[in-house]
């Protein structure tokens, strides 16, 4: 720190080394902000300005009526992201091995292809897409989000299911109906602020980000599927293997 840092930073640093040395454990109390101005000899506004940026961080967490606490920390669940490919739920697979219970539903809809989804499954803006929102659970908290992208032309001639049914043709039986065989997937994967809605529905403390798989299904040179899978970084870890060629 420089004279020119806001007093605050102090405060931040100080907590934020002891909770990363252990020595304020996870489920330790964080000082109050009476406590902080006097430790430190800062101002009410910086103490708490100290206590939400840690809280943004996702190291500390308020409870009403009680103060601030050092966060737990998570044991993230392994996601395998290279599994049998015939799979109708890779991440109910997950779940199991897990000894726990997933399910999931979704919405299916055909729409027009926004410039970005067009870019992605090579198409001209506006292409009539069929698209899937999955919500998956765990034990009937939902635990990971998807939208998936299918060309119409290629999958919506075939019959659509059901809102809210629980069932669903996996992806590659839809295309084998079709008449197309998957020759290759491609994952890209970067973090990010979770968007509002994300943020509610999965239930995610302030400052947790989310893993963010852009996942596209390929047959030869053409993109036949592409999908956006949200993960909580603090409830799950991607597994990836690769394949060594002969």
């Amino acid at each position: 720190m420089t004279g020119n840092d806001p007093v605050y930073l102090r405060v931040v640093e100080e907590l934020r080394s002891q909770i990363a040395d252990g020595t304020l454990p996870p489920g330790a109390p964080i000082p109050s902000r009476a406590q902080l101005t006097q430790r430190f000899r800062v101002g009410e506004t910086a103490a708490r300005h100290a206590l939400r940026v840690l809280a943004a961080e996702g190291l500390i967490v308020g409870k009403v009526g009680s103060g601030h606490y050092v966060r737990e920390r998570s044991v993230l669940q392994p996601l395998q992201r290279c599994r049998n490919l015939d799979h109708d739920a890779p991440f109910a697979a997950d779940m199991r091995a897990a000894g726990r219970r997933a399910t999931w539903d979704w919405r299916t809809d055909q729409v027009k292809a926004t410039r970005e989804i067009a870019r992605r499954l090579a198409l001209p803006d506006l292409t009539p897409v069929i698209r899937t929102r999955y919500v998956f659970r765990t034990d009937g908290t939902p635990m990971q989000l998807a939208t998936s992208y299918e060309p119409a032309d290629l999958t919506g001639t075939l019959r659509l299911p059901d809102e809210g049914t629980t069932a669903r043709k996996s992806l590659l039986a839809r295309l084998s109906a079709a008449g197309v065989k998957v020759t290759d997937i491609r994952e890209s994967v970067h973090t990010r602020v979770p968007q509002p809605h994300e943020s509610d529905l999965l239930d995610l403390p302030s400052g947790v980000h989310v893993l963010h798989v852009e996942r596209t299904h390929w047959s030869v040179d053409r993109p036949v599927e592409t999908s956006d899978v949200v993960v909580p970084g603090n409830r799950f870890r991607l597994v990836y293997s690769v394949p060594l060629g002969a």
